[in-house]
């Protein structure tokens, strides 16, 4: 799936929403200190390099908010900036401008964060086939776009929830009473329901492996916290039978030896949950 999510009728909502929760019943600072109907430029201005993400984001919410706001793009969502670049310029009410700067920011910086953690990340493993994936470790009312950032940054987008893939983790094989009876109810359930969804399921260590190759019928299997030796016996075992995803506490510093044992792809929760916001500003003009 790639950026399926990414629908005019989903952006609508977040921005919706994401208005509604910061302006109310109304920007009164705006309102207050400035003069009816007063124009204004603005620049949004990088403060830091990286890759550039959340742009065409931007114009969809200062036109959303007023369609009467010219949006001049300068650059594109995944261009390599540096600190001075200027990414837009828009121009109109200042009082529209005002009112929707901070949610403009809020989205680019945290977007633009995960678009460069991704690109770096993705950049470390191109010599080889694996692909760079994210996960659900995502921001609640925010996977959309912070997904979106990742597609932006060079990596794929893993299932986008609960509903659009199966993936039978550790305690649903717990739970179900191992590898075997997991796989099986999963198929048999997929059937009754009448659903055609990719079935994922993690193991542990090489028993687990062996057990998802003798029950058969999936598409994928995870490889969780596995050192290379390991990983690359499994992969053997694996034979191409099945895809195979490496997770589980996948650094900056391992992914490159991770993604030379051969997988098809390296899942990191850390590209949406622990990054750091660029430093990017709007400047009145």
């Amino acid at each position: 799936m790639k950026n399926l999510y990414l629908t005019q009728d989903n952006l609508r909502k977040f921005i919706e929403s994401a208005l509604l929760e910061d302006v109310g019943t109304g920007d009164h600072s705006t309102l207050a200190a400035l003069p009816n109907g007063t124009k204004g430029s603005a620049k949004l201005l990088i403060k830091e390099d990286g890759i550039i993400a959340g742009l065409e984001l931007a114009k969809h919410i200062f036109q959303y908010y007023d369609p009467e706001l010219e949006v001049e793009m300068l650059l594109k969502d995944g261009d390599l900036v540096k600190k001075g670049d200027i990414g837009l310029i828009v121009n109109g009410l200042a009082a529209s401008i005002l009112t929707t700067e901070r949610l403009v920011l809020n989205c680019m910086q945290r977007m633009s964060a995960i678009a460069t953690k991704t690109h770096r990340l993705a950049s470390i493993i191109s010599h080889t086939k694996t692909k760079l994936l994210d996960t659900r470790k995502t921001t609640p009312n925010f996977r959309m776009l912070e997904k979106w950032a990742v597609s932006i940054g060079g990596g794929e987008n893993h299932r986008f929830a609960l509903y659009d893939m199966i993936m039978l983790k550790d305690n649903h094989v717990d739970f179900a009473g191992g590898i075997s009876e997991a796989i099986k109810a999963t198929q048999s359930y997929l059937k009754r329901k009448h659903l055609d969804l990719k079935i994922e399921v993690e193991t542990r260590n090489l028993e687990e492996v062996r057990l998802v190759i003798e029950t058969g019928g999936v598409d994928f299997v995870m490889l969780d916290n596995m050192d290379c030796d390991t990983i690359r016996e499994a992969v053997a075992l694996i034979d191409g039978k099945f895809l195979t995803e490496a997770s589980g506490g996948i650094t900056e510093e391992t992914i490159k030896d991770i993604a030379e044992c051969g997988v098809d792809f390296i899942s990191v929760g850390a590209l949406t949950h622990h990054v750091k916001s660029m430093d990017i500003s709007l400047k009145a003009m």
